[in-house]
């Protein structure tokens, strides 16, 4: 099991700043992407307004634990050019790719759920680069360098409803690209295992590049329960060369909701892993085992919490 942060959580609905006319005694904040980037770590929050409207703001901190909120919301120039009504984007996951960190996030249409993608070189200024999928389709997550000449990414398409919630996934695909603009499916990755903890998934944080494979934290939702679905975390490791082949994929999760940020809130019984930070890699470019690993996540659709491993346990955990 991950091992939580002594603080959680870490950020809550108080620590975000009223930000006019939108952001004003926020309802929540949960599901962040996660980076370090020039020796700070940064957040890209998922903040929920009392109209049930949700904006992207940023955080940082100079140790991963105490975050300082930004009192604006993230603008991503260019996003006011869609003709289609964007209701909501969220749910940001950070991916850095030859210097230049790339943003892929949720966006809410009349058609159903779509990515967009953004860019950034200094986490001040956000360029929108389009619309990145058809169809409804969620939990996009870029890899951090190409693979065979192609850009690649995990996506879960949402042909599964929820009873009383929104449509959903228990497939992680595998998509490429030539440009990061325009995607087709490879094949299917991961399905969900029925009657255990992860009969849907979808993918969390980024990929990370280890010697023994691509690590890959995700979420499972376990949907055999009368009362409530119950989000928990898991990790898989992948093929390098094909990472459409699960070499490990644990039986176990890694984390479930336990604490009480977790179990109540907005959507009880959730832990949601969308932010990764490793701390060290090797000359090229491996994630070293011994490395420190900090999972942000989602709790209860309420809050962030902070958990901690290692890598070499990270591998470990995928192989049992």
């Amino acid at each position: 099991m991950l091992k939580r942060n002594q603080k959680n959580p870490i950020l809550t609905r108080s620590d975000i700043p009223n930000v006019a006319p939108n952001l004003i005694d926020v309802s929540s904040v949960f599901n962040p992407g996660a980076v370090k980037f020039n020796n700070k770590y940064i957040l890209l929050l998922r903040v929920q307004n009392r109209g049930r409207e949700t904006f992207i703001v940023k955080a940082e901190s100079p140790n991963g634990v105490d975050f300082k909120v930004d009192n604006k919301i993230v603008d991503f120039k260019g996003m006011e050019k869609i003709r289609e009504k964007i209701y909501h984007i969220y749910d940001a996951r950070i991916t850095k790719i030859d210097n230049i960190h790339y943003i892929m996030f949720a966006m809410d249409m009349d058609a159903g759920c779509q990515l967009g993608l953004a860019k950034t070189t200094d986490f001040e200024e956000f360029q929108f680069l389009g619309i990145v999928s058809e169809g409804d389709i969620r939990n996009g997550v870029l890899f951090p360098e190409k693979v065979n000449g192609k850009y690649l990414r995990f996506d879960r398409p949402n042909k599964v409803q929820l009873e009383e919630g929104p449509s959903s996934g228990n497939t992680i695909c595998l998509s490429e690209s030539d440009d990061l603009l325009k995607w087709k499916i490879v094949k299917q990755v991961m399905g969900g295992r029925f009657h255990y903890w992860d009969e849907n998934i979808g993918s969390g944080p980024s990929p990370v590049k280890t010697r023994e494979g691509w690590l890959h934290i995700y979420h499972g939702i376990a949907l055999h329960f009368a009362s409530s679905n119950i989000y928990q975390a898991g990790v898989a490791l992948h093929d390098l060369k094909d990472p459409s082949i699960v070499l490990f994929r644990g039986k176990y999760n890694i984390l479930e909701p336990r604490e009480l940020f977790e179990l109540a809130g907005q959507v009880p019984n959730v832990v949601f892993p969308s932010g990764m930070v490793v701390e060290n890699y090797d000359e090229e470019g491996y994630a070293l085992p011994d490395s420190k690993v900090l999972v942000y996540y989602g709790g209860a659709d309420t809050a962030v919490g902070l958990a901690t491993t290692t890598i070499k346990e990270l591998i470990e955990d995928s192989k049992q």
